[in-house]
């Protein structure tokens, strides 16, 4: 019975290790966003930044005129930031374009 336990310890201990691990490598980039017309267009600014390689998760709506970016240590925050700043359309009816600055 004892010889079982050690076994089924080590494989806890071990899981919650490569948990920690995984959490450590997760970082937080807020963005503070500007530009014309930028708040009424949150689809255009998610899918930008979703596609960046690395990205988790995008949150819009928890900070007004920020985007919080939930992604891997792979992500440099520039890249983020040069996402938004081509991030424009000048054919819409009203022209629009996003900038932004990673906060520190």
């Amino acid at each position: 019975m004892n010889s079982t336990v050690k076994p089924v310890g080590t494989v806890v201990i071990g899981l919650l290790l490569l948990s920690t691990q995984a959490r450590a490598a997760e970082q937080k980039t807020i963005l503070m966003l500007d530009g014309r017309f930028f708040e009424s267009y949150s689809r255009e600014i998610y899918e930008a930044l979703t596609a960046v390689k690395g990205v988790k998760s995008v949150d819009l709506k928890s900070m007004k005129g920020h985007a919080v970016v939930n992604h891997d240590e792979t992500v440099n925050p520039m890249v983020l930031v040069t996402a938004m700043n081509g991030l424009k359309d000048t054919k819409a009816e009203a022209e629009w374009n996003c900038t932004a600055a990673a906060m520190k």
